[in-house]
């Protein structure tokens, strides 16, 4: 079999390496039995150490000294939990039914059977036992109700409905499942109307859609309170996707082809998080507008997070808002050129990962919005002033040509870099948009 590594890829032969093992018993290796060997660890260090999606600055540029601190120098994490064997214990299934079984013969205080001196007395840890058994997602129970007919009169008695039925085919367990599955697991309606069906379950997709909608108009006011809730956040992020529906209902005058779901996540005063999703046609920022109208006029501004685009921004919602565009975005441009123009975007990559450091500071200290604003006014203010000017006489002294990759990177920052800065004047202006 072959193992491929991030540096260089090896062919091991499994039948080979056993080989080499069962000669250890006969005596020392040979220098080529060995190196086999050291060559195939070696590569599977590699391939455990590699990790995927890495930007950070060293992994995209290669290790490097200098005295710009980066991201790969913020504080170290908690110290990792020791390896387990990989068993969850009994306390895992929290989701478990519980059963208590008493002992058949003794009770706590009885004489100790064995010994008969001394008394048993319960343990405060019993002896747990986990049994995993298989069930359809949706389970159904068919009454049979008894019915007699009177020969004589033709009357017909049947038995009464067992207590806690219920009158609807579908109770709330059914339409919880079913919502569950579809929209917390991504199953769809047409696979999980199959999966039904082998086990023995009419489900069909219509009747999903059906007993999901029945149940959702149940749940209007809790919607309708969670997105005004979210309206008086401090921060909220917003990002949309473009989706893919069978059909949608439009305007005649409509002539919007897209349809988007758009998330709009909320930050509180208490550091609660309110995520709210909306599909259909409009943009991320048209929603927005939408739940701002419900925000209080009191209120100060919020503080919004999302990248440069431009369909992002509350147009119509009335309200003055604090922008704030994503740093990582304007990053990751210069990450992806990297190999095109190193120096350049070293220089960039390293400069903002003092920033990322200086967050990380005011994180693990857990300062306040305050102080971590004074933090980044003092520490990281000069940074981004010195990053700016290098910028911008990248493109006025005509360094670097305006439509190549770096040239666009650069033009983008700077066209948002008010929003990319908002971290320097707003308490609470984050540097990325979380979503």
């Amino acid at each position: 079999m072959k193992r491929k590594t991030s540096r260089r890829q090896v062919d091991v032969n499994v039948e080979e390496l056993d080989r080499v093992i069962d000669e250890t018993e006969k005596g020392p290796l040979s220098e080529a039995d060995r190196q086999k060997l050291k060559t195939t660890l070696h590569a599977l260090v590699e391939s455990l150490q590699r990790r995927r999606n890495n930007e950070k600055t060293n992994a995209v540029l290669g290790e490097q000294n200098t005295a710009v601190p980066s991201e790969e120098a913020q504080p170290e994490q908690s110290e990792s939990k020791p390896a387990g064997h990989g068993r969850n214990g009994a306390n895992a299934f929290r989701g478990a039914e519980k059963v208590k079984i008493a002992h058949p013969d003794l009770q706590s205080g009885n004489r100790c059977p064995d010994c008969g001196r001394g008394n048993v007395y319960e343990q405060k840890e019993p002896k747990v036992l986990v049994r995993i058994v298989g069930q359809a997602p949706l389970a159904a129970t068919v009454y049979e109700l008894e019915r007699l007919r009177c020969n004589a009169c033709g009357q017909v008695f049947t038995a009464q409905e067992p207590e806690g039925v219920g009158s609807q085919k579908y109770d709330e367990t059914a339409a919880a499942m079913i919502a569950q599955l579809k929209y917390g697991s991504g199953v769809p309606f047409h696979r999980l109307e199959q999966m039904e069906e082998m086990l023995g379950i009419p489900l069909p997709a219509a009747t999903q859609w059906e007993v999901i909608e029945e149940a959702a108009e149940v749940m209007k006011p809790a919607r309708d309170e969670l997105i005004r809730q979210a309206a008086q956040g401090e921060v909220l992020h917003n990002d949309d996707t473009s989706m893919r529906v069978l059909r949608l209902a439009r305007e005649p005058s409509d002539d919007r082809t897209g349809v988007f779901t758009s998330n709009i996540l909320a930050i509180t005063a208490a550091t609660h998080r309110i995520a709210l999703y909306f599909t259909g046609r409009q943009h991320a920022g048209e929603n927005m507008a939408d739940v701002l109208k419900q925000r209080a006029k009191e209120l100060p501004s919020p503080i919004q997070m999302c990248d440069a685009l431009s369909r992002n921004a509350p147009k119509a919602s009335g309200m003055e808002i604090l922008l704030a565009n994503c740093m990582a975005h304007g990053r990751r441009q210069f990450v992806e050129i990297a190999p095109n123009f190193p120096a350049e975007c070293r220089y960039v990559l390293e400069t903002l990962g003092a920033v990322y450091y200086n967050d990380a500071v005011a994180r693990e200290q857990t300062l306040s919005a305050e102080d971590r604003l004074k933090l980044h006014q003092k520490q990281s203010g000069p940074v981004m002033e010195q990053l700016h000017a290098w910028l911008g006489a990248q493109l006025a002294e005509k360094k670097t040509e305006p439509n190549s990759g770096l040239g666009k990177a650069i033009t983008y920052l700077l066209r948002h870099w008010k929003g990319l800065t908002a971290f320097l004047r707003h308490a609470g202006a984050p540097l990325d948009n979380n979503i």
